[in-house]
């Protein structure tokens, strides 16, 4: 085998011939020596440059002053991007995490709800040796199921301040309120308000008689008129009818814009009630913004929905003979706004489980009514979409897997339920269905027959009486009695998904889940859909934000 081998002729001088020979030269030099043998042979001139600079290569790295800048910076770069994708890692573990437990503690929660319901309304029949060691809280006494929020820490706050004094009047005030029974009463409150702002003098209200029910009731066959003077003597003066000085002026009518802040009224609508002395609002629905006004305004609104609009004699006495009907047995019963009547159905087009010949009713009701805007409704969209009122049968299935036993008395707080079928699948399931026609004597309800308003005032004492308020349409009623009860302390109000639950019964119903998993996932769901405080906020559009009269929290509740 051929051996190639490189002497270097420096090798063969004198080493002190090298003193005036340059480094980069003697660097070259000392490349070109020859490697020592390796078995037997001499290494290639090419392998051995590389092995030299192999290994020379991790000395001179870490050599201070030279790539330590350039380790440093890479090294600093690297760690950098691992700590980004660390905590993108590390936030979407927590999320995960949370989500876990917050899914853990409630279905925790709602297994000890479910074992304590079935202690307590089963008793001789469970079987004594699981559960006799343990016992019951004291203050246990009646299932979950029924248990208010806690409202501890809240109070109202609607007095008024020492300050806000009654200025002198600009004119008068005259006003027709539009929409069902509860529809008119916020209007009127916003009235009120609207007339602090003003500095006007309110003309007792006129009430609609051509809506739907085309109730002829006036202001004083529901409302203690005189109790509604009196109460807001020391906010705004509200009289019976024009005096005589204003009576032949002819009223400047005018329809105020829609969710208006208190500085619209304060200047323009002002500015008119001095120049014409007399305006009549021609509608009252929505007229005040839910946000963004002062305190001693919100307040007013409350003082007037809640405390100075007290309904007359006769519907108290009514409703309170029902309520204690519906207590002689020391149970307690839920009030259920079951929306699903005619007219509702044909405004929101929603006829799920309807035969075609009800669709097609409702249909021409819709294109009759001129003022409903939308004629041409998909139906089983807006369903998906939860906006439906629930059918009866979905309200039976609801209740059922909330946790409400078959004996439970429903209350229900509404007109004659829309169908072929009626209410009957909720009573095969809940044959304790009540409402003021089968409750009250035939006596009883004579001074109420043909005045859907007063009836409409009579359930809706019923229902802010109730246990438990359940409604199946965030309508005006809905609204009206849910935000009440948050005023009245945060009294038990179960608000459905019903977007979230149409999705579930739809499943169930076609064998994808079971009862067990279905019932499960429907507590989980609605386990803090009870009513309690939560904030109102603003919202990203006007129309679409949640009303103040659902919720005047914050505005008149406070915290302790």
């Amino acid at each position: 085998m051929l051996t190639i081998s490189v002497t270097s002729t420096a090798a063969t001088e004198d080493p002190s011939s090298t003193a005036d020979v340059s480094p980069r030269i003697l660097r070259l030099m000392a490349r070109r020596r020859v490697m020592e043998p390796i078995d037997g042979n001499v290494l290639p001139m090419r392998n051995a440059v590389l092995f030299r600079r192999k290994g020379r290569f991790w000395p001179d790295i870490f050599r201070p002053g030279r790539y330590m800048c350039i380790l440093m910076f890479w090294g600093l770069m690297t760690l950098l991007v691992m700590m980004v994708l660390a905590k993108f890692a590390l936030l979407n573990t927590l999320h995960d995490l949370k989500l876990d437990q917050s899914e853990f503690i409630s279905a925790r929660s709602v297994e000890i709800s479910i074992r304590t319901n079935k202690l307590i309304t089963e008793g001789d029949n469970i079987i004594i040796s699981e559960f006799k060691k343990i016992p019951l809280p004291p203050k246990l006494t009646l299932p979950d199921i029924w248990t208010k929020p806690n409202a501890d820490l809240y109070y109202k706050c609607v007095q008024r301040s020492s300050k806000d004094i009654r200025d002198p009047t600009n004119g008068y005030i005259l006003v027709h309120s539009n929409g069902g029974l509860n529809q008119m009463k916020t209007g009127i409150s916003d009235m009120v308000a609207i007339a602090k702002v003003m500095n006007a003098t309110l003309v007792l209200p006129s009430l609609d008689h051509n809506s739907f029910w085309t109730d002829p009731s006036d202001f004083k066959d529901i409302f203690d008129w005189k109790h509604f003077v009196e109460y807001l003597e020391e906010d705004i003066s509200v009289v019976d009818h024009l005096p005589p000085a204003y009576a032949s002026i002819k009223p400047h009518q005018r329809a105020p814009v829609s969710y208006s802040k208190a500085s619209y009224y304060s200047n323009q609508m002002s500015s008119l009630l001095k120049k014409h002395k007399v305006i009549n609002f021609t509608h009252t629905d929505s007229r005040l913004a839910n946000n963004g006004l002062p305190n001693p305004i919100q307040r007013l609104r409350c003082r007037a929905m809640y405390e100075a609009l007290k309904f007359t004699d006769e519907i108290l006495e009514l409703a309170y003979k029902l309520i204690t009907r519906l207590r002689d047995d020391d149970k307690p019963f839920i009030a259920l706004h079951l929306r699903y009547e005619k007219d509702m159905l044909a405004f929101t087009g929603c006829s799920h489980n309807l035969s075609k010949a009800e669709d097609e009713e409702l249909r021409q009701l819709r294109r009759s009514v001129r003022h409903w805007k939308e004629k041409h409704i998909n139906g089983e969209e807006r369903r998906r979409q939860g906006v439906c009122p629930m059918t009866p049968r979905e309200v039976a299935v609801f209740l059922e897997a909330i946790g409400f036993p078959s004996d439970t008395k429903i209350y229900i707080v509404a007109g004659n339920i829309y169908g072929q079928d009626g209410v009957k699948a909720l009573q095969d399931k809940y044959p304790n269905i009540y409402t003021h026609s089968n409750l009250a004597t035939e006596d009883e309800l004579s001074p109420f027959n043909n005045r859907q308003n007063k009836l409409a005032a009579v359930d809706y004492t019923v229902a802010l009486e109730s246990d438990v308020f359940v409604f199946t349409y965030d309508g005006n009623m809905a609204k009206a009695v849910q935000g009440h009860r948050k005023y009245e302390g945060f009294r038990k109000t179960i608000i459905p998904d019903k977007k979230n639950f149409v999705k579930l019964i739809d499943r169930m119903d076609k064998g994808l889940i079971s009862w067990e998993e279905f019932s499960m996932k429907v507590k989980i769901l609605h386990a803090n859909r009870t009513g309690g405080a939560v904030l109102r906020k603003p919202g990203k559009v006007v129309k679409s934000e949640e009303s103040f009269y659902a919720n005047p929290y914050p505005g008149c509740i406070c915290e302790k």
